[in-house]
């Protein structure tokens, strides 16, 4: 099975903490050369400073603040420009804060769609150019098991992955016939900072501790754990590897069994 990566070159968004930096260490290690996006530039050297460089490559990094949707594409675009950009792009944005759909307001909605989708857009618009020249290209974004089956409390996420994945469902057909396929992984409850916050959020909500949000979120997984996020980042590594060149427009739960739905 081929899932060598070398002489590839990947952008990886998020990538200074959690799945977004599991991802980029484990395409390191797959023999990409790794551009870094995230908004912090002292967390993006630790985790450029942390990358295998075993086969030589040399891995750079890309500060860009994705409340600002225009921020991240024109940092992009003059990225693309110097260096001639990635034929690997991972996309992946830190959830909309927890909390019903009811009771969200209108700038919220407007401020994870920009997030999410129109950074994403972005972004494909930026690298995509690259993979059509060189018939290759692996575009995997990284969203949540609710645009399968809702997860109670996350109302605007539920609502804005929603909108993602059926864009990249869209994009894989559009693509498919320059060798680029698109994908998303749908991780389940994972171990990162994200998955600390819904817990405290659901512990002050129902007025008991975290440890009962933890058993409680619990309960519904089969495996019964949390993902790591190098389990999610697998995932990504295969789909983007030249083994998973017939594989497009799926969504990918990673969830220890949690998605109820096929």
């Amino acid at each position: 099975m081929d899932l060598s990566l070398v002489g590839r070159r990947a952008l990886v968004c998020g990538s200074s903490q959690g799945i977004g930096l599991a991802a980029a260490v484990c395409l390191a290690e797959m023999g990409a050369e790794v551009t870094l996006l995230a908004r912090d530039p002292q967390r993006l050297e630790v985790a450029r400073a942390a990358l295998s460089c075993a086969r030589g490559q040399k891995h750079t990094a890309l500060a860009a603040d994705f409340s600002d949707w225009t921020e991240v594409a024109q940092q992009v675009q003059n990225w693309v420009a110097a260096t001639g950009g990635a034929e690997i792009l991972i996309n992946n944005t830190g959830g909309p804060s927890p909390g019903p759909a009811l009771s969200a307001t209108s700038e919220q909605f407007s401020a994870a769609f920009a997030a999410h989708l129109l950074v994403n857009q972005a972004l494909v618009q930026a690298v995509v150019p690259r993979m059509v020249q060189l018939g290759f290209g692996r575009i995997v974004n990284v969203i949540s098991t609710s645009v399968k089956q809702p997860i109670h409390g996350l109302g605007v996420s539920n609502t804005v992955r929603a909108a993602v994945a059926n864009w990249a469902k869209t994009l894989a057909a559009e693509l498919a016939p320059s060798g680029i396929t698109v994908n998303n992984v749908l991780p389940g409850a994972t171990r990162t900072a994200r998955l600390e916050q819904i817990l405290a959020d659901a512990a002050e909500r129902s007025g008991g501790t975290v440890a009962d949000a933890e058993r409680k979120m619990l309960a519904p997984i089969p495996a019964g754990r949390f993902a790591e996020p190098h389990e999610i980042a697998a995932a990504i590594g295969f789909l983007v590897s030249p083994a998973a060149a017939y594989i497009t427009g799926i969504n990918l739960p990673v969830d220890g069994g949690r998605t109820q739905c096929l």
